[in-house]
C-alpha cells in the first residue's frame, strides 16, 4: 500500500513555499526555537503528524474495506477491534487513526502550520483540524506484512489471480461523548494520505454521567465533595448513605477559556476537545472514618452503579493512612499511539487499586502533573476513567503542577508552554480543592494528626505575595496539640541530585520559602517534578542538620523531638518516564531510587512511617520514620 516517491515529495512540501515571502522570513522559524520547545513538549512522532498535509491517496484498489467489530452505538468503555481487508500491498506505513469529532478534514487548516510551532515541530503543514485521539500501525497485527490472512478476489485458471490481505487492531475507548470515525492510512506518519474512512459511531449514551471522583472539602470529615463529567448540563443528583441526596453544581470551560500567545495553543485550536459538563455535590451530615454508599446521575440521563466510599479521620483523631505520589498520567489500555504515554502509571494504578480495595486508606495526594493533557483535552476522559477505581472510594487531593498551570502571558512564574494553553482551567474544573478562590490553587487540609499545608509552585512565592503571607499565615496557625505532624507539599522541588535543562530546582524559590519551613518546624517535605524518588536527611541550606538512625526494627529515624530541620522526600515516580542519577551525588541525599511506584504513609501522634513500594513488584524499597513524644 505504499505511495510514490512523487506524491512523498508533494506532501512534504514546506509551509513557507505555499504562502507569501513575508511570512516565510518570520524569526519562529528559526532552529534554536525547534530545540528550546522540544525540550518542553517532549514531543513524539504521534504529535507532529498534525503538521503534516492531508491528501487522499491516488489507490484505485476496488477490494479495500474497513470493518469495525460493532456498529452499534458504543457503551461506555469498550475494546473496538478494526479490521482492514482487501489490501493489495501490505506495507510498514499504513496506520489506522481514531478520530474525535468524525468526518474531520483539512480544509481551512493550511495556515495552522504557525499555530503549530509551539508544538517543536517546524516541518510541513498540519495533517487534520482535530488532533486524532490515538493511532495503531497495522504491523502491530503480526500477520498483516506477510499476508497470513488473505482472501482470494480474482480465481485464475490455476490459481488466485489476485489476492488480497486482512490485518486488525483493537482500540480502547472510554465515553468522551463525541462520535468517532477510524481512519485508514498510508504513508507512515510522516507523509500520510487517506485510503479509507469508516462511518461516524456514536456513543449509546453521551450524556451519562462517569468517571466520579471525591475530595475533602475541610478538616472535619463530615462532608464530602464527589465530582463527575456528563454530557448532560442540567442539575443532577447524588444519593448516598440512607436516602440522602445533593443535587450539583454544573461547569463547563470552552475554548475561548483557554490561554495562547502570538500562536494558539494546542488546547485553542488543533488539540480541543468538548469537555462536556462537569458536575460536583456535596454530600453532607457524614461521620469521620466510616464507610458509605452513594451512586450520581439522574432518571433522565442514567445513573452510576452503587460506589462504597470511606470518609477520611477528622483533625486531631489519632490515626491516618494514605498513598501519595507526582507526575503519574497516563497510558494506553492498547497498543496505540498517543501524546504524552507515562508508561509507569498502569503499574502504578494496578497496585495502588489493589491497597485501596484493603479498606485501610483514607486518603490520596496526587501533587501535580495530573493527566498531562497539555492542551490534548479527550486525554482528561482517560486519565478521569483510569484512576476511578482509586478516586472514586477515598479521598483524592491534588497540587498543580507545570503540566496544568504554565503558559507565557497568563500569570504562572514560569513562562514554558508545559500546559498546552490550559493554564489551569481544565484542572480546576476537573479536581476542585478546597481553595479560596479561582486561580489560586493552594490550601490546607487536616487529617488525624497531619496538618498539610498544599502549595502552588507555579503561582508567585516570592517574599511578601499573596501566597507567601498565605504560607506564613497557615503554618503559623497550626495547633501541634492537635495535630502534631505538619507535612508541606507541592510540584516543584527544592532538593534534587538530578540536574537538568531547565533545571528542576529553583533557587529563587528555596529562598523565599525554605525559611517558612524552618521557622514553623515542618516534619516532612513532599515534591514532584523529578521523575523518581529520594530521600534527604533532616535539611537545611544545602546542610544536613541531623542524620537518622537505626531504629529498633532497623528502619532509618529521624527524631524530631529535638527539631533540626525538615526532610524532604521526590515522589515524582508515578508514571513519566524515569529520571537517572548521576553516579555520585550531596551528602544530603540519603536515599536515591529510579524505579516506578508511589508512598505509603502511617500517621499516629507519635510517628510517622513511610514507605516507597514499587509498583512492577509490590516490594517496599525505602522506609523512614519520623518520631516524637516516644521512643525510638
Amino acid at each position: 500500500m505504499a505511495i510514490s516517491n512523487t506524491h512523498r515529495l508533494l506532501l512534504s512540501v514546506p509551509l513557507f513555499l505555499l504562502i507569501s515571502s513575508s511570512c516565510s522570513s518570520s524569526p519562529l522559524l528559526g532552529g534554536p526555537i525547534d530545540d528550546k520547545l522540544r525540550n518542553h513538549t517532549r514531543i513524539s512522532d504521534f504529535r507532529v503528524i498534525n503538521r503534516r498535509f492531508l491528501a487522499n491517496c491516488d489507490d484505485p484498489n476496488p477490494y479495500l474495506a474497513l470493518d469495525i467489530s460493532t456498529n452499534s452505538p458504543l457503551p461506555n468503555e469498550a475494546n473496538v477491534t478494526v479490521t482492514v481487508s482487501g489490501v493489495l500491498d501490505p506495507d510498514e506505513s499504513d496506520w489506522i487513526a481514531m478520530i474525535s469529532p468524525s468526518k474531520s478534514s483539512a480544509k481551512d487548516c493550511i495556515l495552522n502550520g504557525f499555530y503549530y510551532i509551539q508544538t517543536g515541530d517546524l516541518s510541513n503543514l498540519p495533517l487534520l483540524c482535530h488532533y486524532p485521539v490515538k493511532a495503531q500501525h497495522l504491523k502491530n497485527d503480526p500477520s498483516y506484512l506477510g499476508c497470513k490472512k488473505n482472501e482470494c478476489r480474482l480465481q485464475g485458471d490455476d490459481d488466485c489471480g489476485v489476492q488480497t490481505c486482512n490485518g486488525s487492531v483493537t482500540f480502547h475507548i472510554v465515553n468522551f461523548r463525541t462520535d468517532v470515525e477510524f481512519v485508514l492510512f498510508t504513508g507512515g506518519f510522516s507523509t500520510p494520505c487517506i485510503l479509507k474512512r469508516s462511518d461516524p459511531i456514536s456513543f449509546a449514551n453521551p450524556s451519562m454521567p462517569l468517571y466520579g471522583h471525591m475530595s475533602s472539602i475541610d478538616s472535619t470529615a463530615t462532608s464530602m465533595r464527589l465530582t463527575w463529567v456528563s454530557g448532560d448540563e442540567s442539575p443532577q443528583q447524588v444519593q448516598y448513605g440512607n436516602q440522602k441526596f445533593a443535587t450539583s453544581n454544573v461547569t463547563t470551560f470552552t475554548q475561548d477559556d483557554m490561554c495562547s500567545g502570538d500562536l494558539a495553543s494546542p488546547a485553542k485550536d488543533f488539540g480541543w476537545h468538548n469537555p462536556g459538563y462537569i458536575h460536583s455535590a456535596i454530600m453532607s451530615g457524614l461521620q469521620p472514618s466510616q464507610s458509605y454508599t452513594y451512586r450520581y446521575g439522574s432518571d433522565s440521563v442514567g445513573w452510576s452503579d452503587q460506589v462504597e466510599f470511606r470518609t477520611p479521620p477528622a483533625s486531631g483523631s489519632d490515626e491516618l493512612h494514605f498513598l501519595t505520589y507526582g507526575d503519574m498520567g497516563k497510558a494506553p489500555l492498547d497498543a496505540s499511539a498517543e501524546h504524552y504515554i507515562q508508561p509507569g502509571s498502569l503499574s502504578v494504578i494496578r497496585a495502588m487499586t489493589e491497597d485501596i480495595s484493603s479498606g485501610k486508606y483514607d486518603s490520596i495526594f496526587h501533587i501535580g502533573d495530573i493527566s498531562y493533557a497539555t492542551g490534548f483535552l479527550v486525554e482528561w476522559d482517560y486519565f478521569l476513567s483510569l484512576i476511578t477505581p482509586l478516586a472514586s472510594h477515598v479521598s483524592y487531593m491534588t497540587a498543580i503542577g507545570n503540566h496544568e498551570r504554565d503558559y507565557e502571558g497568563s500569570g504562572s512564574v514560569y513562562i514554558t508552554p508545559d500546559s498546552g494553553g490550559e493554564c489551569g482551567v481544565a484542572y480546576e474544573t476537573y479536581f476542585p480543592m478546597p481553595t479560596s478562590a479561582k486561580d489560586k490553587p493552594w490550601y490546607s487540609i487536616e487529617q488525624a494528626s497531619v496538618h498539610f499545608t498544599v502549595i502552588s509552585t507555579e503561582h508567585e512565592w516570592t517574599n511578601n505575595s499573596e501566597q507567601y503571607e498565605w504560607i506564613k499565615k497557615d503554618l503559623a496557625s497550626v495547633d501541634r496539640g492537635r495535630t502534631p505532624w505538619v507535612i508541606f507539599m507541592g510540584h516543584r522541588p527544592m532538593y534534587s541530585s538530578v540536574s537538568s535543562i531547565p533545571p528542576s530546582t529553583d533557587s529563587r524559590f528555596v529562598k523565599s520559602i525554605e525559611p517558612l519551613l524552618m521557622e514553623y518546624k515542618v516534619d516532612l517535605v513532599l515534591f514532584g517534578h523529578v521523575h523518581n524518588y529520594e530521600r534527604t536527611c533532616a535539611i537545611y541550606q544545602k546542610e544536613c542538620k541531623a542524620m537518622p538512625k537505626k531504629g529498633k526494627d532497623g528502619i532509618d529515624t529521624y527524631d524530631n523531638n529535638n527539631y533540626t530541620g525538615p526532610v524532604h522526600a521526590i515522589i515524582g515516580m508515578a508514571g513519566f518516564s524515569l529520571d537517572e542519577f548521576p553516579d555520585d551525588a550531596e551528602n544530603w541525599s540519603m536515599v536515591r531510587i529510579s524505579e516506578f511506584g508511589y508512598v505509603r504513609v502511617h500517621a499516629t501522634r507519635q510517628d510517622i512511617l513511610a514507605e516507597f513500594v514499587n509498583s512492577n513488584t509490590t516490594e517496599v524499597q525505602d522506609r523512614f520514620r519520623l518520631v516524637k513524644g516516644g521512643t525510638m
